[in-house]
């Protein structure tokens, strides 16, 4: 078998507009970065477009690549956007309603209630079918599982063509032995039926979110898993391994838990990927934030569909179990992001009552906004601002020529609706795109406790930067970071996570009287799992990482709070720092405990365990310090151009600096634009820029800069 002469890793984020190419060379230590338009009616297209695009300015081939990273919104779309596969569930006798009652949240609170319709059941009634036997909360078998019931079952959905199966019996996670028999079974009669097993996918008690995550696995099994075969079908091609030129390359798919897994393993567990190119841009921006030296960031990631959001403290996103995608909800480990529709494709419109606007409908990459000359018939953020002189009349260094006067021409017959001037149209529309980022912002920050003004913005993906300064005046925040090659942060972000696999137990207990013997049972066979799934992934066991964790709660709460459950012996003593540490958190999230409190007993939930294989990551380059010798103005002005960054004011002149061409130490002052390859900074009067020994562009009011 011949191997190249280079070993490179690639990670590539598919996005709805650009797909995303940062290729890690491990010889050199060096990075280099690239786009190209995604291909949504294949995305495979634009995957290996790209990978082709970013060796070929390496001077590489397909034998160079050593592995590669994916991140990837094939299971998120499809579940936002309802194009669900026809599906049956399996649950235990007396309990086919479990859909239908769900829970009583009402979106928006209960002021909303009288207009809140009822979304569709993910599975409808007449699809639901249910088999005897019954375990108890231990896991001991009631009633013996009905074998001819299940048979009968599994006959009738084979009959009916229905071939995507969720199956969730009461109390499986305790013990699986039930469900385990159902597939068996199901593969004899149904052997086309795609199967997840509540157990498999989540083995969490409370029967209405368990079901629920089996049915999303489910649903997005067979589209995922036909998206990665066709993936790695196509990288085999390309890197030779088809043909027996090489051993087939690791390929890795994003988790939205900040880990990756191996494509083989992805199939088996699909609903690990909803949040997969999120998850990679907030772990890559909080590397790079921790490493610039600001331990508290907000991040900002901006694509051509919509923007996403979160909070990382100490190089550490904040992680919850409480996720949703659309009306979904997913009860599995996931980065905490927030989502909204607000992207450089967002279409700008008009109510029934003449109110303008943004999103969430997209232009997306077909059509696309106005001046992509490519149909698009509806004005969006991204003719806004082109309109306004904030980006330049291209995208990609000139690739993709924009079309300044079609956009004008569709912003022109907005504004008259509006009975606006053409500028306070755009203007207005890049306004409202503000305030929605401002309120995802908040929603992660502010609503939870955090304090917005002790944290800097981190504003990355193609469209993140645009607003940034906007962003800065609404929430107060502390002031901006601008990765190197912003666009590309995501990508980034796919070289720089371990392989992760999450493993979850319901044990409910009380702390006083806690049987540390079933504890520790109960978190070795955890570990056990975590390592077989390591060892799977090739991983030798000397490099093998365990994070244990745990979910308690006040005896009668509803609600629980995880905290760490350090390593060693299983103890008291053990066992005693960590309700200490549950009390200590439940202080910061809630404002009080009952620590001491007698009569307030601390009850155990679920005990968790995460393996990690780590991965080699890249290291950040250091920027050249600028000099005398070297004034900025020789070396970085590229042009001077009217900008609008305010309708009353009008156009100004801003200088144009090109960013490649900036040294640590640089300072700029608004107006000014800052453009490079894959995004642009439009630098507001009353702000000033400083260029850190990374690269990257940190952003704060103009007074803030002069005090420092």
């Amino acid at each position: 078998m011949t191997q190249g002469s280079a070993r490179i890793r690639i990670g590539i984020d598919t996005g709805g507009t650009f797909t995303d190419v940062v290729a890690f060379n491990e010889d050199t230590g060096t990075l280099t970065t690239t786009k190209t338009p995604s291909t949504p009616a294949n995305p495979a297209d634009g995957f290996i477009n790209g990978i082709e695009k970013v060796l070929a300015e390496l001077g590489a081939t397909g034998s160079d690549v050593a592995a590669v990273s994916h991140g990837t919104t094939v299971a998120t779309n499809q579940l936002l956007e309802g194009k669900l596969e026809t599906m049956g569930f399996i649950t235990t006798e007396g309990y086919e309603f479990v859909l239908e009652i769900a829970r009583q949240a009402v979106p928006d609170g209960y002021g909303n209630s009288y207009f809140w319709v009822k979304p569709e059941r993910i599975v409808t009634a007449d699809r639901v079918k249910t088999v005897g036997g019954r375990l108890d909360f231990e896991g001991t078998e009631v009633r013996p599982f009905d074998e001819d019931g299940a048979r009968a079952v599994a006959a009738w959905f084979r009959d009916a063509g229905i071939n995507v199966l969720g199956v969730n019996f009461l109390h499986a996670y305790a013990n699986p032995a039930h469900e385990q028999r159902m597939r068996e079974i199901l593969t004899e009669v149904h052997p086309e039926a795609i199967v997840s097993l509540s157990s498999e996918v989540l083995r969490e008690y409370r029967e209405y979110e368990r079901s629920m995550t089996t049915l999303v696995d489910a649903s997005v099994k067979p589209k995922v898993s036909r998206y990665v075969a066709n993936i790695h079908e196509r990288l085999d091609q390309f890197t030779g391994a088809e043909h027996g030129d090489r051993e087939p390359i690791p390929f890795y798919i994003m988790k939205s838990n900040g880990g990756v897994l191996s494509a083989d393993e992805v199939v088996h567990q699909p609903i690990t990927t909803v949040l997969s190119g999120p998850a990679a841009g907030a772990l890559g921006a909080g590397l790079i934030a921790q490493e610039a030296g600001f331990s508290k960031v907000l991040t900002c990631d901006g694509g051509g569909t919509s923007t996403d959001v979160t909070v990382i403290i100490d190089g550490e996103p904040a992680l919850t179990t409480e996720g949703s995608v659309g009306v979904y909800p997913s009860k599995i480990p996931m980065i905490d992001v927030v989502t909204v529709g607000a992207g450089g494709g967002s279409i700008a419109w008009t109510t029934e009552e003449g109110q303008l606007k943004v999103g969430p409908q997209s232009a997306g990459a077909d059509p696309g906004p106005i001046c992509y000359g490519q149909g698009g018939t509806e004005p969006t953020i991204t003719d806004a601002h082109l309109l306004l002189g904030r980006i330049p009349p291209h995208l990609l260094g000139g690739e993709i020529p924009l079309d300044v006067e079609a956009a004008r021409t569709g912003i022109e017959e907005l504004a008259g609706r509006l009975g606006l001037s053409v500028e306070k149209c755009a203007t207005g529309i890049l306004e409202i795109s503000a305030w929605n980022q401002a309120n995802a912002l908040r929603q992660i920050s502010v609503k939870r406790g955090l304090d917005v003004r002790d944290f800097m913005l981190a504003s990355f993906g193609g469209s993140g930067s645009l607003l940034a300064c906007r962003l800065v005046d609404i929430l107060d925040l502390a002031g901006v970071i601008v990765p190197l090659n912003p666009g590309n942060v995501s990508a980034f972000g796919l070289l720089t996570v371990d392989v992760k696999n999450d493993y979850v137990q319901t044990h409910v207990a009380k702390d006083e009287g806690l049987d540390l013997g079933t504890i520790d049972s109960i978190f070795t066979a955890l570990q056990d799992r975590a390592a077989a799934a390591l060892d799977a992934e090739g991983f030798a066991a000397a490099d093998h990482r365990y994070d244990r964790s745990a979910d308690l709660r006040y005896f009668g709460q509803a609600f629980e709070v995880r905290v760490p459950a350090p390593a060693g012996d299983i103890t008291r003593e053990w066992a005693d720092e960590v309700t200490d540490a549950f009390h200590t958190e439940h202080r910061r999230l809630y404002g009080y405990d009952f620590k001491g409190d007698g009569d307030q007993f601390v009850e155990w939930v679920n005990l968790r365990v995460s393996g990690i294989g780590p991965i080699q990551r890249p290291e950040l380059a250091k920027l050249g310090e600028a000099s005398a010798a070297q004034p900025l103005h020789d070396r970085a002005l590229a042009s001077q151009r009217q900008v609008c960054f305010d309708a009353d004011d009008g156009y100004v002149t801003a200088d144009v600096y090109w960013r490649p061409e900036l040294l640590s130490g640089d300072v700029i002052s608004g107006p000014a634009i800052i453009e490079e390859f894959g995004s642009t900074v439009p630098v507001h009067p009353g702000f000033t820029v400083r260029v850190d020994d990374a690269g990257n562009l940190v952003i704060t009011r103009s007074s803030s800069a002069d005090q420092s």
